[in-house]
C-alpha cells in the first residue's frame, strides 16, 4: 500500500518528510539485520523517507558497542542505492566512546556516524541530551562548523529545556550561525506535560518542527497492553504502568471507540492525534517486524474529526 500523502516541510528547512518517521532504535536490538532491511524496504515502498536513529543505538545491549543501528541503515542505503531518496536523522552525546556535547566530541562523533552510515552527509543532526554545563556557544559553534563543511545539512535538539533552546536560537541569530530547525520531544497521549507548555510555545513561535519520540508510549498506545494482561516485550514494564493508571484506561477507551468508527488500528489513531497537534511534523515510531508497519503507516492517511481530537485530548488530560 503506497500512501498518497504529500510530504511535510520540516520547520524552516528544505527537508520534505513523510508524516511518520521510522524509528531505528530497534535495528540491531530487537530486529536483526535481515529483518531491519525488510522493515526499511516496506517503509520506503509505502512512501516513507524519514529514518531516525542515534549513534548510541543500541549500546545498552550486552555485547553491543553502540552504532549498530547506524551501521545497519548504512548497509541498507548502500545496498539499495537510495541515499538521495531518504532523510537520515541521527544524534550525538550518548555513544559510550563519544559522550557529551563538547565541540571536539560533537565533531568526532559526527565523523564516526558518517563512517557507520557510509555517507558523506547527515540530513538532520540532533543533540541527543542537552548538557547545561556546556555553553550553547560551544555547541552551536561546533554544529555550525559541521554544516559549513557539508557534513550536516540541518541541526536539531532533543531533550532540551525551553531556556537552553531559547539561548541556542538567540546565539545562532546573533552570530549568523546554523540554527535549529527541529525539536525531538518526549510526547504522546499519556505524556503531554513533557512537551506542551513553554517548549511547544517556543517551537511554534520559532517555526521549529516537532518530531516526537515515544509516540506510542513504549507500545502502550498500540492497545495491546490492557489492565491485568502480560505482554512478552522488552518494553513491557513501561507500557504496563500506563495500562494500570486511570488516565491510561480513559485514553484506551477513547481510542477503542474512535478506532472502531474508522475501522483502524488503535496505534494509527494515537499517532493521528499526535500528528494533528500544533508544531508536530512527524511522530517517530519503530517496527521490529514488517507486520507492525501498516498500523504506523496508516497515520499518513487517517484524518480525525475535530470532535475526535477533542475527545482524545479530554481523555488524556
Amino acid at each position: 500500500m503506497t500512501s498518497t500523502t504529500s510530504p511535510r516541510t520540516l520547520g524552516s528547512s528544505d527537508l520534505q518528510v513523510f508524516p511518520l518517521a521510522l524509528g531505528g532504535n530497534v535495528f540491531g536490538w530487537t530486529a536483526d539485520e535481515q529483518t531491519s532491511f525488510a522493515v526499511l524496504d516496506a517503509y520506503t515502498a509505502a512512501g516513507g523517507n524519514f529514518i531516525d536513529t542515534a549513534d548510541s543505538y543500541s549500546a545498552w545491549i550486552e555485547g553491543n558497542q553502540g552504532g549498530e543501528s547506524e551501521t545497519i541503515i548504512g548497509k541498507w542505503v548502500k545496498a539499495r542505492g537510495n541515499r538521495d531518496d531518504v532523510v537520515i536523522a541521527t544524534k550525538v552525546s550518548q555513544h559510550p566512546e563519544y559522550q557529551g556535547l563538547s565541540a571536539a566530541n560533537i565533531k568526532a562523533a559526527a565523523d564516526a556516524s558518517l563512517r557507520r552510515l557510509d555517507t558523506d552527509h547527515i540530513d538532520l543532526y540532533y543533540t541527543h541530551f542537552d548538557q547545561p554545563e556546556v555553553p550553547v556557544e560551544e555547541i552551536i559553534g561546533a554544529l555550525d562548523e559541521l554544516v559549513r563543511a557539508g557534513k550536516v545539512r540541518h541541526i536539531a535538539a532533543s531533550n532540551i529545556s525551553p531556556e537552553r533552546l531559547r539561548a541556542s536560537l538567540d546565539h545562532s541569530d546573533r552570530e549568523g550561525l546554523a540554527r535549529y530547525v527541529a525539536l525531538q520531544p518526549h510526547y504522546n497521549l499519556v505524556s503531554r506535560d513533557t512537551y506542551e507548555g513553554p517548549l511547544q510555545d517556543l517551537a511554534a513561535r520559532e517555526n521549529l518542527a516537532a518530531v516526537p519520540y515515544f509516540s506510542l508510549a513504549a507500545g502502550f498506545l498500540t492497545g495491546k497492553y490492557r489492565p491485568g494482561t502480560t505482554v512478552d516485550s522488552a518494553r513491557a514494564g513501561t507500557a504496563q504502568k500506563y495500562a494500570d493508571s486511570e488516565r491510561g484506561r480513559r485514553v484506551l477507551a477513547a481510542l477503542d471507540d474512535i478506532a472502531a468508527a474508522h475501522e483502524a488500528p488503535v496505534a494509527t489513531v494515537a499517532l493521528a492525534w499526535l500528528a494533528a497537534q500544533p508544531t508536530v511534523t512527524a511522530p517517530i515510531a519503530s517496527a521490529r517486524t514488517v507486520e507492525q508497519l501498516p498500523a504506523l503507516l496508516g497515520v499518513a492517511d487517517l484524518k480525525l474529526t475535530d470532535d475526535e481530537l477533542a475527545t482524545l485530548t479530554t481523555a488524556s488530560a
